[in-house]
């Protein structure tokens, strides 16, 4: 069974086939999804999602791109939905200098984040983590949260082995999609051959970045065999080994057994 920690079905790429394809997906071995919102509306979309099917769980979040979403009651909005019964994370939350680069923005970015993650502190959730060109800043920020023994994933993770290794000291899971199979991911192959299969989940970021041979398409939940192949593939494992492992894996870090 396949556990997949990142998914975005509320996307309207899928409005047209959702439903099929939902029935598609867990007819083939996804037992079940988390899918994460960037926005306060994606957020009561996500819980929309969750309630209608039995294996789909929801993160809300506010994105570090769509930090103009909050408002003066977002937090106490946030809570609320957070209460819900499948609401498992707060996410996907964190960093992004590369689509916003202005000094002010960045900051601000900052400030909402630190935010966020208190809130997920004080709820005892795990928190998904977007982290893109801001790899200093982000372990800054990390570092000086309060320890907590399972803080949540860094999704989609880009940065080096070492810096891996420096998250996982902290209680961090690694978030490893559809990139692992492109042909020009050297750092990312290199990062899931040194750190600990116990550490690394499974995720697609659909409908984004979908993995070879499917890259450039509409990317699905039903693609991730491709992912567990290649994982299997550099740690020189079986694919029924990396199923198994980044299931409890996940698992343990929603809190989900």
């Amino acid at each position: 069974m396949i556990f997949e920690t990142h998914a975005h079905y509320d996307d309207e790429q899928y409005n047209e086939d959702r439903e099929n394809l939902l029935r598609e997906i867990f007819s083939a071995g996804i037992d079940k999804i988390i899918n994460v919102a960037s926005t306060m509306e994606s957020s009561r979309e996500c819980i929309k999602l969750a309630e209608q099917y039995e294996n789909i769980y929801a993160a809300v979040g506010v994105h570090p791109s769509e930090i103009d979403c909050i408002k003066g009651d977002t937090y106490e909005e946030l809570r609320s939905m957070a209460a819900h019964r499948k609401v498992v994370a707060i996410g996907e939350i964190g960093l992004d200098y590369y689509w916003d680069k202005e000094k002010e923005v960045q900051e601000r970015q900052k400030v909402e984040f630190i935010k966020q993650l208190d809130l997920a502190r004080e709820l005892d959730l795990p928190v998904i983590i977007h982290s893109r060109d801001a790899a200093a800043d982000t372990m800054e920020i990390l570092k000086n949260q309060p320890k907590r023994e399972n803080p949540g994933i860094i999704h989609c993770y880009s940065y080096s082995v070492e810096m891996a290794r420096e998250f996982i000291k902290m209680g961090w899971h690694i978030g490893v999609g559809g990139v692992v199979t492109f042909k020009n991911a050297k750092v990312l192959k290199e990062v899931v051959k040194e750190i600990p299969l116990e550490r690394i989940v499974l995720e697609t970021d659909c409908p984004y970045m979908a993995p070879e041979p499917h890259r450039g398409k509409r990317n699905s939940s039903i693609y991730i065999p491709h992912i567990v192949d290649k994982i299997a593939e550099l740690k020189n494992v079986s694919g029924q080994e990396v199923e198994e492992v980044t299931y409890n894996n996940a698992l343990r870090v929603y809190q989900m057994k």
